[in-house]
């Protein structure tokens, strides 16, 4: 039964060796370019050149040329990255307990020479490797600290997201604070800009207002003034009554609303207390002006005597 078990195995084996052979047979003769004489090379691929049968040297990316006849491409090896999936297989931890275990490996070759002439399947061979390895590995291990293992791998997952979830909170909130920022310095502008406008409106309704003063001032001293300053009074006072109740229900009337004569008079009369109170400066300017006209009179008549004497 032993023997039979062993030979059992024996033929496996062979059969799995021949397997790869046929394997790296064909990899290695079918899809090779042929020799064109001008070649060019893809890349991220590697050309294997014999000439008369030895290894003389490998293509690079580009623009090649070989001789005809003596030299053959013999191998075709991607230097890219390939992803070969380890098949399940099982394993027996150091307690004794069976595991279905599988993996992933990813592969790239670094050296087409030796992936060329130094294995006969360097897939085949790294795959078998690979499940040999973790076996291995998993024989030296219990079942406890297996899954201690993938704990940990749990464990550093977890901690890895919550670090790219603070990270991202982080610049979620970096990113408010300056939209905040932002806000504030543009809402202080506006205000700023809203003052300004505000204050230049005043300044400009204030130097219009002085200006009417100033020429309402210059006409009332022309001559008819005072009757110009009568009918506007009349006026107001006649536009005044026309919109009473109109904003409110309140009403506020003098003691006789109809006599328009006596109201005009009573402004008039406030007018002219006005205009007839003493002004600080007034004085001095009135007889600064009497001083003039003193000097003007008495210089002509100087002129005139001079004239008299001459004639």
């Amino acid at each position: 039964m032993l023997a039979r078990s062993v030979r059992a195995s024996g033929a496996l084996l062979l059969r799995g060796s021949v397997q790869a052979s046929g394997r790296a047979a064909r990899r290695a003769s079918s899809g090779l370019p042929r020799n064109t004489v001008v070649l060019f090379v893809p890349q991220q691929e590697a050309w294997v050149v014999e000439r008369m049968g030895r290894f003389h040297r490998i293509l690079e990316p580009g623009l090649n040329i070989l001789i005809p006849v003596l030299d053959r491409i013999r191998y075709v090896q991607s230097l890219k990255e390939i992803v070969i999936n380890v098949p399940e297989q099982s394993a027996v931890t150091l307690d004794n307990v069976t595991l279905q275990i599988d993996g992933v490996l990813y592969l790239r070759i670094m050296d087409p020479y030796k992936a060329s002439y130094g294995v006969e399947d360097p897939e085949y061979a790294v795959t078998q490797l690979a499940q040999t390895t973790m076996r291995s590995e998993l024989g030296k291990l219990s079942l406890d600290k297996v899954f201690r293992v993938e704990a940990e791998r749990r464990k550093r997952a977890t901690v890895l997201e919550s670090e790219g979830t603070r990270e991202s909170a982080i610049n979620v909130a970096e990113g408010k604070k300056q939209a905040q920022i932002l806000a504030s310095e543009a809402e202080k502008a506006e205000q700023i800009n809203q003052a300004a406008g505000e204050a230049s409106a005043v300044l400009a309704k204030a130097k219009a207002k002085a200006e009417a003063i100033r020429i309402l001032a210059a006409a009332l001293t022309q001559h008819n003034g005072d009757a110009a300053a009568s009918l506007t009074v009349a006026e107001q006072y006649v536009s005044a009554f026309s919109k009473l109740a109109k904003d409110s229900n309140t009403i506020l009337l003098p003691s006789n609303p109809g006599d328009v004569t006596s109201m005009v008079a009573q402004a008039m009369g406030v007018y002219g207390a006005l205009t007839k109170a003493p002004v600080p400066g007034a004085q001095d300017s009135v007889s600064s002006r009497s001083s003039r006209d003193v000097q003007s009179t008495d210089a002509s008549l100087d002129e005139e005597l001079d004239r008299v004497k001459l004639s």
